[in-house]
């Protein structure tokens, strides 16, 4: 960033004027960004991408988030300005969670970036696989070798 906080609240003025740097220890946007690329925002963001959800449909929708992790994601990305809650004023309460415009934007990057790696883990996992054998005589390497395939078997169960 050009220049140091003087210690005031900042406004939307000053941010204005500010060149943001995602590199610099300071820089708000690294806030942003890992709210963003973390293992919940980002799959909560794709997820609302489709739709509109209220918060179990979400829940279930992005499988293995508990319900204070997908909380507490909803309120950083509400507060980054990446997801609108609309609580209507009904018995039960009904509160609904969709993208905002910025949200949207975020989203049809990242799912952009979802695809790709949907699509090219074959390779992934053919690298994994080499990179196990080259190193198959360590304890670590079975370890994540059996993990991976884990994960994979669990993945196609899902899809």
């Amino acid at each position: 960033m050009d220049s140091e906080p003087t210690g005031g609240a900042s406004t939307t003025a000053d941010a204005e004027n500010l060149a943001f740097d995602v590199f610099a220890r300071a820089c708000p946007s690294r806030g942003t960004l890992e709210h963003v690329t973390g293992k919940w925002g980002g799959l909560i963001l794709s997820a609302l991408h489709d739709s509109t959800f209220r918060f179990n449909e979400l829940r279930r929708r992005v499988d293995g988030v508990s319900e204070k992790m997908l909380s507490q994601t909803l309120h950083a990305l509400e507060r980054d300005g990446l997801v609108h809650r609309e609580a209507q004023p009904t018995n039960p309460p009904r509160v609904d969670y969709r993208l905002t415009p910025l949200g949207s934007a975020v989203a049809e990057r990242l799912l952009a970036l979802i695809h790709l790696v949907e699509d090219r883990m074959p390779e992934v996992l053919t690298a994994q696989e080499r990179y196990d054998t080259t190193r198959a005589g360590s304890g670590e390497a079975a370890a994540a070798r059996d993990a991976g395939r884990a994960s994979v078997v669990a993945g196609r169960g899902g899809r």
